[in-house]
């Protein structure tokens, strides 16, 4: 393609060059004067169709797009660039990228190409000026160009043959400022030998007293290498003399629990320290004796010996085998451009990982019977305070609640009794025994023309009766809970038709519910006495007395605002502080935050059912601090646990997350921990065969959540603070 020209940039280029003049022959460089290092790149050449980028206008950028496609756009942009005298080379060890890289006397370009999205027939293209900080020539017509320009590093082919490519850069390095290095100021370097020969060719050393072309660093001495080849051409290479390169290599951070020499260019690791098999690569700036000294003493240190040498494969120049008690590895080095490139791989031995699976199986064994163990605990310690429970209940015969308005007699000592006529249910708790009960009811609706349908579940602690009579059915469950048992009926049987109150039932009504409201002396939350139901859970980290969390639900017969009253006056006494803002209040529904010794809490009214709902939640953030699970500012924290026999899986927030098995459990310690951002996240659970399991997770700030897998492999999710 054509380039364009712009014949309203040519003033500009003479205004340039004008004011590079005038830097010349000053003793300072004035702010904002002209960099003859640095190309405008304003004034380059551009393809044909070229529209440019306006939106963000950049002195040292331009974007522009043409109506083709990224390979046609750059092979077209080469040619214009390298017709206008920019020559093209990569970069060591980059030869695959799409970038070019051009290069013109003092002055480095960088042309980038992007795919329009959505327009495969579109690119756009950006010029970009780079520094060129160790200026080397290169020969006119040399192929195979690769160069870096900051150390520097050059190879080519040059047309010429040894003696002229040889005249060539004799005068091109000494015109930009290199001069032959002399013994006197070789003798700096111990090892430098500047009478080195070369077969078939010559070696130069040069060195720069003035350091880099931007006087930024002192420039270390480079070493020029000509060979004759049978064709006719010199191969060239331009790099830092290795008698300049530190012989001692210092250890960088490892990669695959691989030891990984200080400094290079680019490296890699392919698995972790715990992996069967891992692998770390990586390109040295230093020579190849330097590195494998490296790598023999840090080997040696972490227990490492040699076993002899290795096939070579191509690149090689040294190839180790080397072992460890648990890993065979084979160690390879070879050189390319002026690097040591390092491949070291390492694969744990077979008797080793017979060791690690007999290892994991006893570890699950021992954990499963842990496990088993911690349940059946569990189990008697429930069945023991169960059957301390059931020696308070009575076992005496019951006797019917007179005056009583449900469909079936009520036992005399029937405790928060809630019956809804209109949805046939009735439910209540009694200090009597599940026996006592069951006996009770049995006489009671047999007596009444009820047919008991038989059960299979009649025992001490629960029994399950179900009842028939012209048409109409009763199904009822008496069961322990507690010092109390609770009894529950629903069926066709309990339905009523509901009546509306007379006016001085509403009056009764009305005059109870204004009652104070007294405090139940033997919770540990305050709830109060006159209460239909009432729930206490709380949270303890494994091996822990004190509570994370605590939360109290209960449902009171009395308007939301004695409710509330009643609350904020039993909160003061325990020392609780209400926090003004963000609390919300109506006739219908409040929410207060409370500073209480132990922590934030929460405290939340609402209304259903003609019953003002109670949750108190509190926290102790001592607790939690000890822990290590108290969330970060303004996050939530989510802890993952797996009692299940296999790994897990967990993917939330865009994080995939392993679960090993035990992880979190009874003997084992805290499994992962992921800090969430407030709101709904949507998790996905993958256990070895099973189908994924997706679920939401809604979390607020401060909340800290523990996410069980539990042995069928579901997930059971607990707010633990």
């Amino acid at each position: 393609m054509p380039m364009i020209r712009r014949g309203a940039q040519v003033p500009a280029r003479w205004l340039l060059l004008a004011c590079g003049i005038l830097a010349i022959v000053s003793t300072s460089r004035p702010a904002g004067a002209a960099d003859d290092g640095i190309v405008d790149v304003h004034t380059l050449p551009r393809l044909d169709g070229a529209v440019e980028d306006t939106s963000r206008p950049d002195n040292h950028r331009v974007i522009y797009t043409v109506p083709t496609a990224v390979p046609a756009t750059s092979e077209a942009a080469r040619k214009l660039l390298s017709a206008e005298g920019w020559v093209p080379y990569v970069y060591p060890l980059d030869e695959k990228s799409s970038t070019l890289n051009f290069k013109k006397g003092r002055q480095g370009l960088r042309v980038s190409f992007m795919q329009a999205r959505g327009r495969p027939d579109q690119s756009a293209v950006a010029y970009t000026p780079s520094r060129i900080y160790s200026n080397v020539p290169f020969p006119d017509g040399a192929t195979d160009l690769v160069f870096d320009e900051t150390r520097p590093y050059l190879g080519c082919i040059a047309p010429g043959a040894l003696d002229a490519t040889a005249a060539f850069f004799a005068k091109e390095m000494a015109a930009l400022g290199w001069r032959k290095l002399n013994p006197e100021a070789a003798s700096r370097w111990p090892n430098a030998d500047l009478g080195e020969t070369v077969p078939n060719g010559m070696r130069v050393f040069y060195d720069h007293p003035g350091g880099d072309t931007t006087q930024f660093y002192k420039q270390k001495p480079v070493m020029l290498t000509l060979m004759r080849r049978d064709d006719g051409r010199t191969h060239v290479e331009i790099r830092v003399a290795p008698f300049a390169l530190t012989a001692e290599l210092e250890a960088d951070d490892d990669m695959a629990g691989l030891p990984r020499p200080k400094p290079t260019k680019s490296a890699r690791g392919l698995g972790s320290a715990s992996s069967n098999k891992r692998e770390m690569s990586a390109a040295a700036m230093v020579e190849l004796p330097a590195v494998l000294a490296f790598y023999r003493r840090e080997l040696a240190a972490r227990g490492w010996q040699e076993d002899g040498n290795a096939p070579l494969a191509p690149g090689d120049e040294v190839a180790l085998r080397i072992s460890s008690a648990e890993e065979t590895a084979v160690l390879r080095l070879g050189r390319k451009y002026d690097f040591t490139m390092v491949n070291l791989t390492a694969q744990v031995k077979e008797s080793a990982l017979a060791a690690r699976a007999k290892a994991k199986k006893e570890a699950d064994a021992r954990f499963l019977s842990d496990a088993l163990g911690t349940a059946q605990q569990l189990i008697a310690a429930d069945e023991v305070r169960r059957k301390a429970q059931s020696a308070t209940l009575s076992n005496a015969p019951l006797t019917a609640l007179a005056d009583s308005k449900t469909p079936v007699p009520l036992p005399g000592n029937a405790e928060s009794v809630n019956f809804e006529g209109g949805e046939g249910r009735l439910e209540f708790s009694s200090a009597s025994s599940v026996k006592a009960l069951s006996s009770f009811y049995r006489t009671a609706l047999k007596s009444a023309g009820w047919k008991e349908q038989p059960s299979v579940i009649n025992q001490p602690n629960m029994a399950v009766m179900a009842f028939s009579k012209g048409g109409k059915s009763i199904s009822m469950t008496v069961m322990q809970m507690g010092p109390k048992v609770n009894v529950r009926a629903d069926g066709s049987g309990l339905v009523t038709e509901v009546a509306k109150p007379a006016a001085g039932a509403e009056a009764e009504v009305q005059a109870k519910s204004a009652e104070p409201l007294k405090p139940d002396l033997e919770s540990p939350l305050p709830v109060p006495t006159q209460r239909s139901s009432k729930s206490l859970a709380s949270t303890k980290v494994p091996g822990g007395e004190a509570p994370l969390r605590r939360e109290l639900t209960a449902n009171i017969p009395a308007p939301l605002p004695d409710v509330l009253t009643f609350y904020r006056a039993e909160l003061s006494k325990l020392g609780w502080q209400e926090k003004t803002e963000g609390a919300a209040i109506s006739t219908e529904r409040a929410q207060i935050d409370f500073t209480s010794p132990q922590g934030p809490a929460v405290l939340k009214l609402g209304r259903a059912k003609g019953e003002t709902t109670v949750n108190l939640a509190q926290k102790n953030a001592d607790v939690a601090a000890k822990a290590d699970i108290m969330p970060k500012a303004g996050q939530a924290r989510v802890m993952l646990g797996n009692i299940g026999a296999a790994e897990a899986s967990l993917t939330i927030n865009k994080q995939t997350v392993k679960i090993a098995a035990g992880a979190g459990g009874p003997q084992s310690g805290k499994g992962p921990m992921l800090d969430l951002p407030p709101g709904k996240h949507q998790y996905a659970l993958r256990v070895p065969g099973r189908p994924a399991q997706t679920e939401t997770l809604t979390v607020a700030a401060g909340e800290a959540w523990g996410l069980l897998v539990g042995p069928s492999g579901d997930v059971l999710p607990l707010q633990m603070y």
